[in-house]
């Protein structure tokens, strides 16, 4: 399937497999890929305005330069995924699974990681500001140089098991 430089609006693909399609720089608005199975799928520049991706897994994919704005994106599979340069802000990966990852020198910006599988993933240099990073487990994530903002530093702290007090 090649829906290289394809616009959607309000579509809806329910369950259905995608096997080595393409979305380059194609642009998805309102629209819902929900319990779909991507297998060996590019998204080269695609983007991805208030999309819903519930409950779909992703396999061998690429994800260079990717934007993805708002939606909800809960339950997602990408373990092992490379969403190095990949782009989202202000969508909803609560309990995703992102185990193995690598988020180098991607942005990860308003994002709701609550109760998201975190174990391997690769934050270095990686933007998490206003991210909810409760899920995160220090000892087995890589955050070298990941820009986060103050508050963000106690809830880390706190999972490193240090007492933090304000006196």
């Amino acid at each position: 399937l090649d829906l290289t430089e394809a616009q959607s609006e309000g579509a809806v693909f329910d369950a259905c497999i995608f096997r080595r399609a393409r979305f380059n720089a194609s642009s998805h608005q309102a629209s819902a890929f929900v319990n779909c199975t991507f297998l060996s799928c590019k998204f080269f520049d695609s983007r991805f305005t208030q999309c819903k991706f519930v409950g779909s897994m992703f396999d061998g994919c690429e994800f260079d330069q990717m934007q993805v704005s708002g939606g909800d994106w809960s339950f997602v599979g990408l373990p092992g995924a490379v969403l190095d340069r990949a782009f989202f802000a202000d969508v909803r990966l609560r309990e995703a699974d992102l185990t193995g990852a690598s988020c180098k020198a991607g942005s990860l910006r308003d994002v709701d990681l609550s109760g998201a599988w975190l174990h391997g993933v690769d934050f270095s240099a990686c933007d998490l500001r206003g991210s909810d990073l409760s899920a995160i487990e220090p000892e087995n994530v890589r955050l070298k140089e990941a820009i986060i903002m103050i508050d963000q530093t106690i809830v880390i702290a706190e999972a490193l098991g240090l007492d933090v007090r304000r006196k």
